[in-house]
């Protein structure tokens, strides 16, 4: 196989002799590359709607001797990815000197995600879908006074894809009231990176103490958060400047956005198209004339 051979490549050249579950499981992988291959083996065939031995058949049929060795082919591609740029300052800054800001932030973001990525557990990741996705459960979310604008960034997307989800204030004094709605088994996102906010960790003890499943997006350092939390997602954020960086937590909150929307197409397709049908009414964007 091609050292610049691709695992799309490898995927669309055997196309045409995959069967139909194969074709299916190949087009799922497609839809998100490379990403929707990171999972386990199990959780890519329940994306794709098709058994794990199809998985395992197809990857030797693309010419893997196993799952392992085709996963860790995405891992590579994902690795050059993020490595690249970082070696090729041009492209992010052709008529820039090597240590003008944009290359320096360039090359701290992309190493803080490659050493995030590296890190983090892909059952970390998959366990956190399947909860957030739970339309059993209620999702409540939550930030800082920096953080609390990715809590309300996940938070508007969500709201599209599943019901009851909950954005709760940044101000501590309405949270008892929303801590008074939760049950046993609910979720709650929690965002808290350094200088750690006392109120966030009362909050998660008060939530846990309840039956409420933390799931906590914290640096490299934990915030005491993490001690109450089920999932803990670790995140490189630091950055050269007098503020650390959001680019690493934004990346894996999309990615679960993403995870989220998958698994629950149907019911959030049909939710999309009332969305939209209710925008139209409201006349709340332009049309193209």
């Amino acid at each position: 196989m091609n050292a610049s051979t691709t695992v799309s490549d490898v995927i669309h050249a055997h196309f045409d002799g995959l069967t139909r579950a194969e074709r299916q499981l190949a087009e799922s992988l497609l839809q998100n590359y490379p990403v929707s291959g990171l999972g386990s083996i199990t959780t890519v065939a329940e994306n794709a709607g098709v058994s794990t031995p199809t998985v395992a058949r197809m990857v030797q049929k693309l010419g893997y001797k196993g799952y392992p060795e085709f996963q860790a082919h995405l891992h590579q591609e994902l690795e050059a990815t993020i490595s690249n740029p970082i070696a090729k300052h041009d492209r992010w800054a052709a008529n820039a000197p090597n240590r003008h800001i944009l290359n320096r932030f360039a090359e701290a973001v992309m190493a803080n995600l490659r050493n995030s990525l590296g890190e983090l557990r892909t059952a970390t990741f998959d366990e956190a879908a399947r909860l957030i996705g739970d339309r059993h459960r209620s999702i409540y979310f939550v930030g800082g006074r920096i953080t609390g604008a990715l809590a309300e960034y996940f938070f508007t997307h969500m709201q599209v894809i599943r019901p009851r989800t909950t954005l709760m204030s940044s101000n501590a004094s309405s949270w008892p009231q929303h801590v008074l709605n939760m049950q046993d088994g609910d979720v709650l996102v929690i965002f808290d990176i350094r200088r750690y906010e006392a109120d966030l960790t009362t909050l998660a003890e008060v939530a846990r103490a309840n039956g409420v499943q933390i799931i906590v997006f914290t640096d490299q350092w934990m915030s005491p958060v993490a001690q109450h939390a089920r999932h803990c997602f670790k995140l490189h954020i630091e950055a050269p400047s007098a503020w650390d960086s959001s680019v690493v937590m934004l990346f894996v909150v999309e990615a679960l956005i993403e995870a989220v929307q998958s698994s629950s197409w149907d019911e959030t397709r049909e939710r999309m198209n009332t969305l939209e049908g209710l925008f139209e009414q409201a006349r709340l964007f332009r049309k193209p004339r």
